[in-house]
């Protein structure tokens, strides 16, 4: 009788001052170190984690640079304002008039942040294959992106690419290099495509290198990856859109109703 091996233990390959860091960060992340409290000695660190002094400071670095927070040398370190965001998808597909900011800067308006919105690239081109089975299209057929990124407070928050349908963005204001007064969602609508539903899939990756570049990351930090398709009330897809934002910033908040049986 043969007896199967036993599955390898599991072991956390990092170093030790990124798994310091990461503990310290999910401390900070689920609240357990509010903003203003001080993060615990250096000697109570040592002992936590069984780490030199050195070790200690090489973790507090990390989460210094991704801006955490924020302490000298042989000084206390304190946990800066949580920075952490909490994204409402459904908030999204909210139309605004053609008068009023996207609900996107409202809403970061209204918790005191400087948000803007810098438009990269707007062009006729061919679409990465999830789009193109989002989209139902073969393989040669081309598509409009708009490609934005979006800052809060001078700082990458959100590499966005939305694709178009060519029959769909043809001779619209899809196709020129400006901003889209009310949004895209209002602009859809006057063009009598009215989004009606979303889906959303959401994923965690390691950052390609145009992500890690463009949303400045501060080390090898995953990134919080939605592929959002948008469809008409008939069915058809009418938009589909890549969001990348930086992992540690983030959170998405869903609501909905349990459906009656």
């Amino acid at each position: 009788m043969t007896v199967p091996k036993a599955e390898p233990e599991a072991h956390d390959r990092r170093s030790l001052h990124e798994r310091i860091a990461a503990d310290l960060r999910d401390d900070i992340m689920t609240g357990e170190l509010p903003p203003g409290a001080n993060l615990p000695s250096t000697a109570q660190l040592r002992s936590r984690f069984d780490a030199s002094n050195a070790t200690i400071q090489k973790a507090l670095q990390l989460l210094k640079d991704e801006r955490l927070v924020v302490g000298r040398a042989g000084a206390a370190v304190t946990v800066r304002e949580h920075r952490q965001r909490t994204i409402r998808p459904a908030t999204s597909l909210t139309p605004a008039a053609a008068d009023e900011p996207y609900p996107w800067l409202a809403e970061a308006a209204e918790h005191g942040r400087d948000a803007r919105i810098t438009l990269l690239d707007v062009s006729e081109t061919s679409a990465p294959a999830d789009i193109r089975a989002a989209l139902g299209l073969r393989d040669d057929d081309t598509v409009v992106l708009r490609s934005q990124l979006l800052l809060i407070d001078d700082e990458p928050a959100e590499l966005v690419r939305s694709y178009y349908p060519l029959d769909i963005a043809r001779s619209t204001p899809l196709m020129e290099r400006r901003r889209i007064k009310g949004g895209t969602t209002t602009l859809l609508r006057e063009l009598r495509h009215t989004p009606h539903h979303c889906v959303d899939r959401v994923s965690a990756r390691v950052p390609s290198q145009e992500q890690f570049e463009a949303l400045r990351l501060p080390g090898s930090l995953p990134v919080l990856c939605t592929l959002r398709v948008v469809y008409a009330a008939d069915g058809r897809p009418i938009e589909a859109t890549s969001m990348v934002k930086a992992g540690h910033l983030y959170e998405l908040q869903y609501e909905f109703s349990p459906q009656k049986a």
